[in-house]
């Protein structure tokens, strides 16, 4: 007679030392963008002194690489990452996962060292494989609730296209007008992915905390965002300037809300919570510009370094702790790292609305914290993105 085992089923562990780079997305994608942060901004410091000749204008360069370089590779790190939870099936490892990571970083060296169409080939390639391979895993699962967030990454490949054909002159346009579409596409994930997690992970993290939301505010808030800054990027300030300013406000309501005061204790919570208030303040800045009051460039660092870099910063801790089977606590590297990013996008606003005289000196300043802030990241996440998940399950 057979006997029945009565001892749970195992399943087998993963030993915490095994190199673990290519076990999911977010591993590879947030090492290399942290490790390229802390390189590509003190190089556009340097060449906007005047140190270095890059291969095409020097604002250009830095523009595209710090949002098809820098942000995309998070975006698309986290979303392969979360597109596993929200469908259950697998996202690429592994071989798979290496080619899309080589393709990122082809087009990186080849945005560092050269120009012309092999340029434009080798950068455009990313993104349209990462998002064939991320819708392809929502339509599967039919998870429709997903699909905008889905398609964003195709929306970001557009705009590098629009980038490339105005470098090389195909069409008769302003590539910055494309580094600008880019930006807000990515504010409108952060308002969308914003809104979803941080109110979320606030309420788990901080037992009894009150807040409140309302989901006809939340698409407000969105949508007012994404005209406003559409319209910023096309140059129609008449209606970009009031729209941003409305924004603006529908953003600062919504982020008060979530009671971000709560939050001032725990700095894995108050960073995400920092990190978003730059989306109401550059929506703002935004406006002034547009009204002629603050030069162009203050909405855009706000935007872009603290809203953009100081939620990456936050969002890259956070997932990297959970993702490797670690406790969701922030220690003093952690909250050193997001401190030295956001007084970057601190100094770099403030220098750029307030002080001219002090601009070069500010992104120099600035470029320093930033990159420290990624050093400091790399130093302790480094080890934990290399190897297994403490608790020895796959992933």
């Amino acid at each position: 007679m057979a006997l029945i085992p009565l001892e749970e089923p195992t399943t087998k562990r993963i030993p915490p030392e095994t190199f673990s780079l290519w076990a999911l997305a977010f591993r590879p994608l947030y090492l290399l963008a942290a490790l390229f942060a802390a390189i590509a901004i003190p190089v556009w410091a340097i060449a906007h002194s005047g140190g270095i000749e890059l291969p095409i204008p020097g604002m250009w360069w830095h523009a595209h690489e710090m949002i098809f370089g820098f942000a995309v590779a998070v975006i698309i790190g986290f979303l392969l990452t979360a597109g596993r939870n929200w469908t259950g099936l697998d996202t690429p490892s592994g071989r798979p996962l290496m080619m899309l990571a080589a393709l990122w970083l082809a087009g990186r060296l080849a945005m560092a060292f050269g120009s012309g169409v092999w340029v434009a080939i080798v950068d455009l390639a990313f993104l349209p494989a990462a998002a064939a391979v991320l819708l392809r895993v929502l339509v599967k699962a039919k998870s429709t609730r997903n699909y905008f967030v889905g398609m964003l990454p195709a929306m970001l490949a557009l705009a590098n296209l629009f980038f490339h054909l105005a470098v090389l002159g195909v069409i008769d346009a302003d590539p910055l007008t494309a580094m600008h579409l880019a930006l807000g596409l990515i504010v409108v994930l952060e308002t969308i992915v914003g809104g979803r997690v941080i109110p979320m992970f606030t309420f788990n993290g901080l037992r009894g905390v009150k807040q409140w939301r309302d989901v006809r505010l939340d698409w407000a808030a969105a949508i007012a965002t994404g005209v406003a800054l559409l319209l910023w990027a096309l140059g129609a300030g008449a209606w970009a300037g009031p729209l941003s300013l409305l924004a603006a406000v529908l953003q600062a309501v919504r982020l008060g809300g979530w009671n971000p005061w709560a939050t001032r204790g725990t700095p894995l919570l108050w960073v995400l919570h920092l990190g978003y208030l730059w989306i109401p303040l550059g929506l703002a800045l935004v406006a002034l510009a547009q009204f002629g009051v603050l030069p162009r460039s203050a909405g855009i660092h706000a935007l872009a370094v603290g809203a953009t870099g100081g939620l990456i910063i936050g969002m890259i801790t956070r997932t990297a702790l959970g993702h490797t089977g670690r406790m969701l606590v922030a220690g003093p590297m952690e909250t050193a790292a997001y401190a030295l990013v956001l007084l970057a996008a601190l100094v770099r606003v403030l220098t750029v609305a307030l002080i001219p005289a002090a601009q070069v000196g500010g992104v120099h300043a600035a470029a320093t914290l930033w990159s420290l802030g990624f050093l400091v990241y790399l130093w302790r996440y480094g080890p934990f993105l290399l190897r297994a998940r403490v608790d020895g399950k796959a992933g």
